[in-house]
């Protein structure tokens, strides 16, 4: 019985040169130097749209709220069919040509992208915007569930071949 608490209580124990290392958290991957994002009009109609009827806590709704903003805005022809949060990355490529960015911080993602998460459940899903986060409710600090993916509509990506490479964000 003690041996087995001594062994349990010394991997709890840090060394002090463990302590010491430092660990170097890795870089986020940007897009690609050639692509320069710039601001899609009916994104921030969207954005505008999920936001007015955000409140104060969640409803558990979260893609249902983003679903109805992107087509009332008029970013997708039709009613996204994914029942799952965590599934509509997935379905933003395939059906709508959205692009997924090579960023893992919530807090780099461009305003106006589509960030979904995964973890257990259903997900999550919000819009970046300049003061925070929105979905169903507004947040100031992005989500703790582990990034899927950031999503842009594809009018917000463009080629900078023969222009010169601008990011308006």
């Amino acid at each position: 019985m003690v041996i087995c608490f001594l062994l349990a209580a010394s991997l709890f124990l840090v060394s002090p040169a463990f302590a010491k290392a430092k660990i170097k958290p890795r870089a986020a991957r940007l897009p690609p130097s050639n692509v320069s994002l710039k601001y899609d009009r009916r994104m921030q109609v969207a954005t505008q749209i999920v936001n007015s009827n955000a409140r104060k806590r969640s409803r558990r709704l979260c893609w249902r709220a983003v679903k109805n903003a992107l087509l009332k805005a008029r970013v997708v022809s039709k009613r996204p069919t994914t029942r799952y949060a965590k599934q509509a990355g997935n379905e933003l490529q395939r059906k709508y040509n959205f692009k997924k960015l090579l960023i893992r911080d919530p807090k780099k993602a461009p305003i106006g992208a589509i960030l979904v998460y995964g973890g257990r459940g259903a997900g999550h899903v919000e819009i970046r915007t300049k003061k925070g986060y929105v979905s169903d409710f507004t947040n100031s600090r992005p989500s703790r569930r582990p990034l899927i993916g950031v999503y842009v509509s594809p009018k917000m990506i463009s080629s900078s071949r023969g222009k010169s490479a601008t990011r308006r964000l």
